[in-house]
C-alpha cells in the first residue's frame, strides 16, 4: 500500500481522547481552549473524540519549531514526543520545556516547581507508548485525518454533517476487491461510532458471520451427497470450518486491543488468510458437481468478506511499516534481527527451545517420552505417545521416535501445541501410509502424517507415501499447523507429496520427492537449502514441482524455494529431456510462487512454467525467479504470461524467511546455517 493513502479521511472521529494539554510556557490548559497557543495532546484509547474538533500532525519526522514562549526549549525526539496533535490554526507544535523533556527522556523524577504539571506529565509518561501505538491504530485505518475546524475554533458536528460517517465508510471499503460487500456488511456500523475498532470488529464479524451461514449451508446441501466419498467431504467441511471459526475468533479477540492489530498485524493477516484456506478446501474435497456449485455461490460470500477483513489489517500494517520504528527502540512483536545472534543459537530463539536443541544436537535431550517399536520406550506408536500428552500442557513435549518404519497414519490435533518430534534420521525413523484419491479418500485425509498444532517442531525423521504414481493424490505429509518447522526431514510420494496446506511454515535441509504437482497448498511456506527429487511420472504425465492454491490476491499466503535444489531421481534421469517437468503450475487464481537463488537441473523445460486450464489465471498469478543458476535456471525462453516476472534484489528480499513469514519471530534453529535474507 502506498504511503498516499494515509492522506485520505476514512473516518468521523478518533478513539482517543486528550488527558492533558500543556502549554509552551509550562501551564497546564484546557484541550480546546481557543486561547492557547499550541496544545500537545496525551492520548488514551477509552472516551471518544470527534475528530472534527482536531488536525493530526504526525511529529515523527519533523522536529518541532521554537516557540517566542520557550526560549530554552529544543526540538522534541521522537522518544520524547512520538505525536502531538495540535488544534488547527496553531502556528507551531507544542514543546515542553527542556528540564521536563529531559526528565522524560531519562524517566527522572519531575522537578517543574508546578504540581499540576508535574502530576499530569507523569501520567502521560506512563501512557505515552500505549498512547503512540493506539494512535497509529487509528492513523492505519484513517490515515492523516482532514479537520474541519472553522476559524473560530467551532466544531462541526457529524449530525451538523451527516455525510462525514458514511464517506469514511466508503473511503475504507474502496481499499478493498470487493467494496459494495464492504459497504453491505461494514457499513452498517452505527454512524456515530468514534472508534475505527468498531469497524475492523465488523468487519471480522461479517466474516464470522458468513461462516457460520456456511456450516448451516453444509448441512443442508450434505443431504444430497449420494456416495460415502461425498458424505466424508461434508463431514471434512465441518471440521474445516469450525477452524474457520477459531482463526477468525482469534482474530476477533487480539483487535479489541487498543494496538493489537498493529503489533500483531502478521498473525491476524495468517489466520484470516487460513479461514479463506478452509473454505476453499472444503469445496475442493466436494466431487458431486451439483453439490460444489450449491457450496461454491453459497460460499462467495464468506471468501470476500474474509478478504476485505485482511485489507484492513493490510492498511494497518502498511502505516507501521511507513514508520522507522526502529529508530525509537520500540518493536511491534518484540522481534529481534539476524545480525543479533549470538554463537551458535539466535537470540530471537526462547532459551529454554535453544537449550533443547541444543541438547538434542549433541544427544543429550531429555525427552517427554520415548517411541521404540521393540518396547525399549514409553509407547510402541507415535500416536499413543501424542495420546499420553497432558492436556493444557505448558512448554516443549518432546517426543523422541527410536528408529523403525512406522505403519501408522498420524494426527498431531489442534490441542497438541508445542510439540518437539525428533527421530533418529530420515532414512531410519520413518512414518508411512498408503492412502490415495482412487481408493476413494478425499485428498487432505490421505495423509500418512498430518499436524495442527501450532509451534510443531519435527527434526531427523521421514515421512512417506507409498501408494504411487497410479493412485494420483497421496499425501505423506500436511501440515495446517502455524508457525511449523521441519529440520533434516524427508517426504516421499508421487502426487501430492507435500501439502503445504495453510498459515506460515519453514522446512530446512529437507528432501522432498515426487512427480505431479508434489509441493502444493495455500501457506506462507518457505523451503530453504532442500533437495528437490523429481521422480518418473507414468508415462501419459508431465512433471510439475508446485501448485499454489492462493485464492484472493489479498492473502498474505505464497510458496518460496530459497537456496535448493532441483534435480531428477535416477529413473528419471534418462529420460529426463522426453518427459516433460516444469517448476510449477497455478492451481488457484492467486497462485503465488517464487524460486530463488536456487540450483534448476537441466531437466526443467525452458519455458519453466505450465499452464493449468489454457489461459486460466495467467494473468492474476504471481510466479517470480530470482538469481537462480544451473542449466536450468535461464529465463531468455521463459513463458510470456502477464503473471510471470524476473524480479530484482530489492523486491526478491520480500520473500525471505524474515520478510515473507516472519520467521525472526519464530522460526527454531537447530545448530545449522539459517538465512534470514538472500544468501547473495
Amino acid at each position: 500500500m502506498s504511503a498516499a493513502f494515509v492522506t485520505k479521511p476514512i473516518l468521523s472521529s478518533l478513539p482517543l481522547s486528550p488527558t492533558v494539554a500543556i502549554a509552551s510556557n509550562g501551564q497546564t490548559s484546557s484541550p480546546l481552549s481557543s486561547h492557547a497557543h499550541c496544545l500537545p495532546l496525551f492520548l488514551r484509547a477509552s472516551v471518544p473524540l470527534p475528530m472534527s474538533h482536531l488536525a493530526a500532525f504526525i511529529t515523527y519526522r519533523r522536529p518541532c519549531r521554537r516557540t517566542p514562549h520557550d526560549a530554552d526549549s529544543l526540538p522534541l525526539s521522537p522518544t520524547q514526543l512520538p505525536l502531538a496533535i495540535a488544534v488547527k490554526g496553531a502556528h507551531s507544535c507544542c514543546l515542553l520545556p527542556f528540564s521536563i523533556r529531559q526528565s522524560l527522556s531519562r524517566r527522572q523524577p519531575l522537578h517543574t516547581g508546578n504540581p499540576r504539571v508535574e502530576k499530569a506529565i507523569k501520567m502521560a509518561n506512563k501512557a505515552v507508548f500505549g498512547a503512540f501505538a493506539a494512535v497509529l491504530l487509528v492513523a492505519a485505518v484513517i490515515g492523516v485525518i482532514a479537520t474541519v475546524m472553522n476559524n473560530t475554533h467551532k466544531p462541526l458536528s457529524t449530525s451538523e454533517n451527516p455525510s462525514l460517517s458514511s464517506t469514511s465508510v466508503k473511503s475504507l471499503c474502496a481499499q478493498t476487491d470487493y467494496s459494495d460487500v464492504c459497504m453491505r456488511t461494514v457499513g452498517a456500523v452505527n454512524s456515530s461510532a468514534s472508534d475505527p475498532r468498531a469497524l475492523i470488529q465488523a468487519a471480522f464479524q461479517a466474516a464470522l458471520d458468513e461462516v457460520n451461514s456456511a456450516v448451516h449451508l453444509t448441512n443442508n446441501v450434505s443431504a444430497g451427497a449420494t456416495d460415502q466419498f461425498n458424505k466424508n467431504a461434508f463431514a471434512d467441511c465441518k471440521s474445516l470450518l469450525e477452524y474457520a471459526n477459531e482463526e477468525l475468533r482469534a482474530a476477533m479477540i487480539v483487535s479489541d486491543d487498543a494496538d493489537g492489530v498493529g503489533r500483531r498485524a502478521d498473525d491476524i493477516k495468517a489466520w484470516l488468510s487460513a479461514v479463506i484456506t478452509y473454505q476453499e478446501t472444503c469445496i475442493d474435497g466436494i466431487t458431486q458437481p451439483e453439490l460444489q456449485d450449491s457450496m461454491r455461490s453459497g460460499m462467495e460470500t464468506a471468501a470476500q468478506v474474509t478478504s476485505n477483513a485482511i485489507a484492513f489489517v493490510d492498511a494497518l500494517s502498511s502505516l507501521f511499516k511507513s514508520f522507522d520504528l526502529n529508530s525509537l527502540n520500540i518493536t511491534t512483536s518484540g522481534r529481534r534481527l539476524l545480525s543479533e545472534e549470538v554463537g551458535k543459537y539466535p537470540t530471537w530463539l526462547a532459551a529454554h527451545d535453544r537449550k533443547l536443541l541444543a541438547a538434542q544436537s549433541r544427544g543429550q535431550l531429555r525427552p517427554n517420552v520415548v517411541v521404540a517399536q521393540d518396547g525399549s520406550g514409553n509407547f510402541k506408536s507415535i500416536n499413543d505417545a501424542l495420546r499420553a500428552m497432558p492436556k493444557r500442557y505448558s512448554g516443549r513435549y518432546v517426543i523422541y521416535v527410536k528408529a523403525g518404519i512406522y505403519k501408522e497414519y498420524v494426527m498431531v490435533t489442534k490441542d497438541m501445541n508445542q510439540v518437539f518430534m525428533y527421530g533418529d534420521g530420515p532414512r531410519r525413523t520413518i512414518v508411512t501410509g498408503s492412502k490415495n484419491f482412487v481408493d476413494g479418500v478425499g485428498t487432505m485425509n490421505t495423509a500418512t502424517f498430518a499436524v495442527v498444532g501450532q509451534g510443531f517442531i519435527a527434526k531427523s525423521m521421514g515421512f512417506s507415501n507409498t501408494a504411487g504414481a497410479i493412485k494420483h493424490q497421496a499425501v505423506a505429509l500436511r501440515v495446517q499447523a502455524d508457525m511449523a518447522a521441519f529440520f533434516n526431514c524427508r517426504m516421499d510420494g508421487y502426487q501430492d507429496t507435500l501439502y503445504v496446506h495453510a498459515l506460515r511454515q519453514f522446512y530446512r535441509n529437507c528432501i522432498i520427492s515426487g512427480t505431479v504437482d508434489f509441493i502444493f497448498g495455500d501457506s506462507a511456506a518457505v523451503l530453504q537449502n532442500c533437495l528437490i527429487v523429481v521422480r518418473r511420472p507414468m508415462d501419459n504425465q508431465q512433471n510439475t514441482i508446485t501448485a499454489h492454491g492462493r485464492t484472493q490476491a489479498k492473502e498474505g499466503t505464497g510458496l518460496v524455494i530459497h537456496n535448493c535444489r532441483i534435480v531428477p531421481d535416477k529413473r528419471l534421469f534418462p529420460d529426463r529431456f522426453k518427459i516433460p517437468s516444469f517448476l510449477g503450475r497455478p492451481w488457484k487464481a492467486y497462485s503465488r510462487t517464487v524460486i530463488m537463488e536456487s540450483i534448476i537441473g537441466d531437466l526443467i523445460r525452458p519455458e519453466g512454467w505450465m499452464p493449468w486450464d489454457g489461459s486460466l489465471y495467467l494473468d492474476s498469478l504471481y510466479y517470480a525467479e530470482y538469481g537462480n543458476r544451473g542449466p536450468g535456471a535461464g529465463t531468455s525462453g521463459r513463458i510470456h504470461w502477464r503473471g510471470f516476472r524476473v524480479i530484482n534484489k530489492q523486491t526478491a528480499q520480500q520473500f525471505t524467511v524474515n520478510n515473507f513469514i516472519g520467521g525472526n519471530q519464530w522460526v527454531p534453529y537447530a545448530g545449522i546455517n539459517f538465512l534470514g535474507g538472500l544468501k547473495y
